[in-house]
């Protein structure tokens, strides 16, 4: 059992920003903070590398870097964790048009890259970029991929992508420069919906082939 805090700073009057060294870190501290929340705890906004702990206005942060700083943990791997029966399922027909590319990079057949895609249970890291889209953490480094060098004007809705270490839906129709594999007509971001996002911080997914 490990302390996963590196640094810790206060983040204005209402938060504090907590540190840690890798994405796994931040999906370990950010659960383990949904179970024992510290004092006056408002939200939790995790990142790659930090959780930011949003409290109520006249929260002693004192006593909420305590109960961070007490906070210890076994590290997971990233998209590792509990049951999987809680998972999100996404279908995806894989015909993207960087699939060849993905399986040159990472030295795979295109049929390894989806067996690796779907054969895991991934987590969503923290949200950013665009309203729902989930930064989704695996366990499997084989499919750690570089974006592309020249970035797609418009990347369609839907489209199933990985980049870094990360995994990704784009939730509606934007630039971006990552590597498309597949699609799914899965609705990721709905404002009529509460929530909005299917992908928030903290949710397991499971992507699942479908034929086109």
């Amino acid at each position: 059992m490990t302390s996963p805090v590196r640094g810790l700073r206060a983040h204005g009057d209402t938060g504090v920003l907590v540190e840690v060294d890798d994405v796994a870190q931040a999906l370990a501290l950010h659960a383990a903070l949904r179970l024992a929340p510290p004092p006056g705890l408002v939200d939790l906004v995790p990142a790659a590398r930090s959780v930011l702990v949003r409290v109520a206005p006249g929260t002693d942060l004192r006593a909420v870097a305590a109960a961070v700083r007490a906070v210890r943990l076994s590290t997971p791997e990233a998209g590792a964790g509990a049951d999987e029966g809680d998972a999100v399922e996404i279908p995806v027909v894989y015909d993207g048009a960087d699939l060849g590319d993905v399986a040159r990079l990472t030295g795979l057949t295109t049929r390894e890259v989806v067996g690796a895609h779907t054969g895991q249970t991934w987590t969503v890291a923290f949200a950013g970029f665009a309203p729902g889209f989930g930064y989704l953490a695996g366990a499997d480094a084989r499919l750690t991929v570089p974006r592309l060098s020249v970035p797609r004007t418009s990347v369609p809705a839907g489209a199933v992508a990985l980049a870094g270490e990360f995994g990704g839906v784009y939730p509606r129709a934007s630039p971006g420069g990552w590597q498309l594999i597949g699609r799914t007509d899965h609705e990721m971001w709905c404002p009529d919906r509460d929530p909005p996002a299917v992908l928030t911080p903290g949710v397991r997914v499971r992507f699942v082939e479908r034929a086109a």
